[in-house]
């Protein structure tokens, strides 16, 4: 018989292999795209695919996406800020088109108003984000007063963060429709792919923390360190090419490069607590001794 706690793991199981089920949809879709067309051409973002026959699985698999990274408990508090941010900006760059509609599609994909696009979806989405942000004041407040010892200053710092991002986003759309239509879908993809990166980072310093206190010989690498020097280093490389050479598909390749070391991350980390669900944080070691975590224990819900 499946005990309680069971359900739990499972849940966390199925809700990661949708994120990575989501990247491959996305993925295939952009496959099946550019094999309708010209093999020499591409769109110059993978956002710009919006304006091709893949927008309808870029915009679900993005909401999809976000919604399961708000939902993922990360495995230490500055973890779960991130994840939460960047969860809260993916539905962002789904529903804000990038400005550049790019000349690679199959066919011409009618647009009818996009401004009055935006403007819908993203009116309906500030709806939904307020009560959700009540709420989880209302849950840290009784969480609080049911256990004030298991209680950190983190919870509000997170939800804190959370209030900047979408009040900012929220004051932006009312004073600026034009300037919010042209440009949110650029900060909002920025701000959450140095997320993303910020979460491999802080993965592989608890991993070599972990690898420390179960010391055994001859340990494997530290995978996550891999994928996060990966992640600054090729992004950059690629930058500095496009600005020493040229180079029109820059974007598009730091986009890719980025979603495909994202999935190879969350597929390892899968693999990693696969039975344990989250990753109990491990504190730092000074001269071989402990020392405490700010945040406390991270494990709990």
């Amino acid at each position: 018989m499946t005990v309680p706690g069971e359900y739990s793991i499972k849940t966390y199981r199925y809700l990661r292999m949708a994120m990575v089920a989501m990247i491959v949809l996305l993925g295939a879709a952009l496959v099946i795209e550019w094999s309708k067309t010209d093999p020499r051409c591409l769109q110059t973002s993978i956002s710009a695919y919006y304006y091709t026959p893949v927008r309808a699985i870029f915009v679900g698999a993005l909401i999809t996406i976000g919604v399961c990274m708000v939902v993922l408990k990360g495995n230490t508090e500055p973890e779960d800020i991130l994840l939460n941010v960047a969860g809260i900006l993916a539905p962002a760059v789904a529903l804000v088109p990038t400005p550049g509609q790019g000349t690679c599609h199959s066919v011409q994909v009618g647009l009818g108003d996009a401004a009055a696009n935006v403007s819908n979806n993203m009116l309906a989405l500030f709806i939904v984000g307020v009560p959700c942000l009540i709420l989880t004041a209302v849950f840290i407040v009784r969480d609080r007063a049911k256990d004030p010892r298991g209680w950190t200053p983190m919870y509000l710092l997170g939800l804190g963060v959370a209030v900047l991002i979408f009040g900012g986003g929220l004051a932006w759309f009312f004073a600026d429709r034009s300037g919010f239509i042209g440009h949110a879908h650029y900060a909002a993809a920025i701000v959450m792919f140095v997320c993303i990166v910020a979460v491999v980072l802080l993965n592989a310093e608890q991993f070599r923390r972990k690898q420390r206190k179960h010391a055994v010989p001859h340990s494997p690498a530290n995978r996550y360190s891999v994928i996060a020097i990966l992640m600054v280093v090729v992004p950059l490389l690629m930058f500095l090419w496009k600005k020493l050479f040229g180079w029109e598909h820059a974007v598009l390749w730091i986009e890719g490069t980025l979603i495909v070391l994202f999935a190879a991350f969350w597929i390892s980390q899968t693999q990693e607590l696969w039975n344990d669900g989250i990753r109990q944080e491990l504190p730092r070691t000074t001269g071989g001794q402990a020392s405490p975590s700010p945040s406390g224990s991270s494990a709990r819900e």
